[in-house]
């Protein structure tokens, strides 16, 4: 067990005590309605949207699993963070005034609007699984492995703390006090990844290292590029990221429950589109203050940490940080499980309510769906705590996460985006896709999985898996999910009614939106040229 002082212990208690307060005083007033507990009172602003969509997005696994992809690696990592930006930037534009316009609650009951039922309980059927095992599964598993390699803390009682500290503002409270704690779980998160890369900075001269060009020189010019097509580092090129990412980050900031959800609770459509670029910039933070850290560890501790890359934040924590100070960043880590944690619960919540439960038995009453949803997330928080423990290696998480993202993503993103800019795909499109695109990434990836897990060669003689990286793998899924969306449409005789508020559109647009994105995408393409 390492040792923590009273001070930093007394600030990490502080620290979960004031989350849970807070979540707790903010609920007061909101969750009186079932929109008030699930969507926040359609009250949200651009500002907490953005914090909100910046901490749901931001978890152990980023903080830990970029400093040690930083280390080995370096800024090619960062391509996964900076590209966010301009899928945000398609979620402001493209998908928002669609969402907001049809007045949904879930994103299930927009692909019954656009198709029809089957389709929506494929989505919630794929969300909540995605929710439960991957969203807070992961996030628990990966903040007890820290908390362990800090306090010698057994990972199950680490779990179970997380979860009950957690658990009580998400259930009790609501989406609003969701937002409101992860607005400051932004900050912190903010603060403590900052001070731990100034520090790293600041140490830089004790081992010799007194220039940019020095430091180039000590860790590699390439490991300072975020262009990169050198495979043999990485197994995936520049291209792979491009199109890969695309995909992915089109489904997860675009479609998924859990981040699409603060954007239902925006007050406006003009709030919502300006949290959401809000959110873009604040992407631009995690590859200085994740990533870079990571690569100062290269130069300050490689004889240290050496093939033990999982321990390299532990490692700059303990070293580099103050008593006080130390605590601040162990409460930066329990911020960002806290955030994923909380947005994943009430999002999961949201869907089983809304898209199970109001269908089962229609006309519930506020107050039904108030308590069906704090039923479920007390189940689902038991659940996700339960299997988490089982979880593998912390340095595969973040790979496999991903890959598991895989299995569905292409073809969600697939009938959402082909759904939304044509009005002739079909309901038994929508459906096959969803179906057939999913299952054919499925058997994929348990081929994948089959060739490389020890004892289980015997299954495919010969087979070494498909070669193919998974980023690759991702928009493949995508072209044929899309081959399947357009050859059933071409054949499908039935009629598809669809609303008309799928294709109003804004005669007056707003330029103050239009500058800030423009804004936003320069400065992306000026950051890539200083860093290609």
């Amino acid at each position: 067990m390492s040792s923590i002082s009273l001070i930093d212990l007394a600030v990490i208690i502080a620290y979960i005590l004031g989350i849970v307060l807070l979540g707790l005083w903010f609920s007061r007033k909101k969750n009186k309605t079932s929109k008030g507990y699930f969507l926040a009172g359609k009250s949200l602003t651009w500002a907490v949207i953005g914090a909100s969509l910046f901490a749901s997005n931001i978890s152990t696994v980023h903080l830990v699993g970029f400093a040690e992809s930083g280390f080995r690696e370096g800024l090619v990592w960062g391509n996964f963070e900076w590209f966010s930006a301009f899928e945000l930037i398609i979620l402001a534009f493209v998908f928002i005034p669609f969402y907001l316009r049809t007045k949904i609650t879930t994103l299930p009951e927009f692909l019954e609007k656009r198709y029809d039922g089957r389709s929506r309980m494929i989505l919630a059927i794929f969300s909540i699984i995605a929710a439960l095992f991957m969203h807070i599964g992961v996030s628990f598993y990966a903040g007890a492995v820290v908390f362990e390699e800090i306090f010698g803390l057994n990972i199950v009682v680490s779990i179970i703390i997380i979860a009950i500290a957690t658990g009580i503002y998400t259930i009790v409270g609501g989406l609003s006090s969701v937002v409101i704690t992860e607005a400051v779980q932004t900050i912190i998160l903010i603060l403590g990844s900052l001070a731990i890369t100034l520090f790293a900075i600041f140490k830089l001269p004790e081992v010799g290292i007194h220039s940019y060009e020095a430091l180039k020189a000590a860790v590699d010019p390439d490991r300072l590029k975020v262009v990169d097509f050198d495979t043999a580092k990485t197994g995936f090129t520049f291209s792979d990221v491009l199109l890969g990412h695309l995909v992915l980050g089109i489904w997860y900031w675009c479609t998924d429950q859990t981040i699409v959800q603060r954007v239902l609770g925006a007050r406006s459509e003009k709030q919502a589109k300006l949290g959401a670029l809000f959110a873009g910039f604040l992407k631009i933070l995690p590859v200085f203050l994740m990533i870079v850290p990571g690569i100062l560890a290269f130069a300050l501790y490689q004889q240290q940490i050496g093939s033990d890359t999982k321990n390299v934040l532990p490692v700059m924590i303990m070293d580099l940080m103050p008593i006080g100070l130390r605590g601040l960043m162990i409460a930066a880590l329990l911020a960002a499980v806290m955030s994923s944690v909380a947005a994943a619960l009430n999002s999961c919540s949201t869907l089983i309510v809304y898209d199970v439960f109001d269908r089962l038995k229609s006309g519930l009453t506020d107050k039904a769906k108030i308590r069906i949803g704090r039923i479920t997330g007390v189940v689902v928080l038991v659940l996700a705590a339960a299997w988490s423990p089982f979880l593998g290696n912390l340095g595969a998480i973040f790979e496999l996460i991903n890959q598991m993202f895989t299995i569905f993503a292409p073809s969600i993103v697939v009938v959402f985006l082909w759904g939304v800019f044509s009005k002739k795909g079909t309901a038994n499109a929508s459906f096959w896709t969803l179906l057939g695109g999913s299952l054919f990434a499925g058997i994929v990836f348990l081929i994948e999985k089959y060739a490389v897990i020890d004892g289980m060669e015997n299954y495919i003689s010969n087979l070494n898996g498909l070669g193919i990286h998974w980023l690759r793998q991702t928009y493949l899924f995508f072209i044929i999910s899309s081959i399947i969306y357009f050859v059933v449409t071409y054949f499908d005789k039935s009629i598809q009614h669809i609303p008309e508020e799928f294709y109003v559109r804004v005669k007056n647009p707003s330029k103050k939106i239009n500058t800030i994105a423009l804004i936003l995408a320069v400065t992306m393409l000026i950051i890539y040229s200083i860093f290609y």
